[in-house]
């Protein structure tokens, strides 16, 4: 299931979106303020962010500078009342990938959202690198070095989810949330079970550890320094 996060500082706007969204299947997280979504973000990573540009505190243009910093595809949508082309042209040279004026028409929105989706899944290589490990999502299939490595279902969802985020650190709920969706309601010590097994298939032959764990913060792929 693909996520969703809105931010907007009107609640009517912020319902009226939630409702719609959940409605044509995806899951929908709300933020009232920029604050609150770049928290939002961080806990739950959305896969496309509709943004509203004027809001108090934090504007919708420094929320989208933010979010562009910490990852250049990630689709955003901004709303605005002002449609003014100086205004869009402001916010696409931000990094906006599209703009929806207000009064929204939902129909509008909803085939902006599909095509940034279907354009960025599109943009997805099928081949994933990181240090000697090698992933290719079309043939399910891993190597680390010249060594096949076989993982079931999840183990593979997990590392690519890794692969796909990489020396980024993430907590068990995201982990949750992007391998075994939002409607697992299981004990979340899973996710350090089938990290401890991805190791293991991992490091099989001595290779270094890859999948470290940030005390307190979650997992993160990174190759760690080594000392002489």
């Amino acid at each position: 299931m693909q996520r969703i996060l809105v931010i907007d500082d009107d609640s009517s706007v912020l319902s009226f979106l939630k409702r719609g969204l959940l409605y044509e299947g995806y899951a929908v997280d709300v933020a009232d303020s920029g604050e609150a979504g770049l928290t939002q973000a961080r806990a739950r990573y959305p896969d496309i962010v509709i943004l509203d540009v004027m809001m108090p505190g934090i504007d919708g243009l420094e929320v989208l500078r933010r979010f562009r910093a910490a990852d250049e595809k990630l689709p955003i949508i901004m709303l605005t009342a002002r449609d003014a082309p100086e205004d869009q042209v402001k916010g696409l040279n931000t990094g906006a990938d599209d703009y929806v004026t207000k009064p929204i028409s939902f129909d509008v929105l909803m085939a902006r959202v599909r095509s940034l989706l279907r354009r960025h899944q599109a943009e997805a290589p099928s081949v994933l690198h990181f240090a000697d490990l090698e992933m290719n999502v079309e043939s399910f299939t891993l190597k680390r070095g010249g060594r096949k490595v076989i993982l079931t279902s999840l183990e593979f969802r997990l590392l690519q989810t890794f692969l796909e985020n990489p020396e980024r650190v993430m907590n068990k709920q995201l982990l949750l949330d992007k391998v075994w969706g939002t409607d697992f309601f299981g004990d979340a010590n899973v996710v350090e079970v089938y990290v401890k097994q991805l190791r293991q298939k991992l490091e099989a032959a001595g290779e270094a550890r890859l999948i470290q764990t940030i005390r307190g913060a979650g997992y993160v792929l990174r190759e760690l320094e080594r000392f002489s």
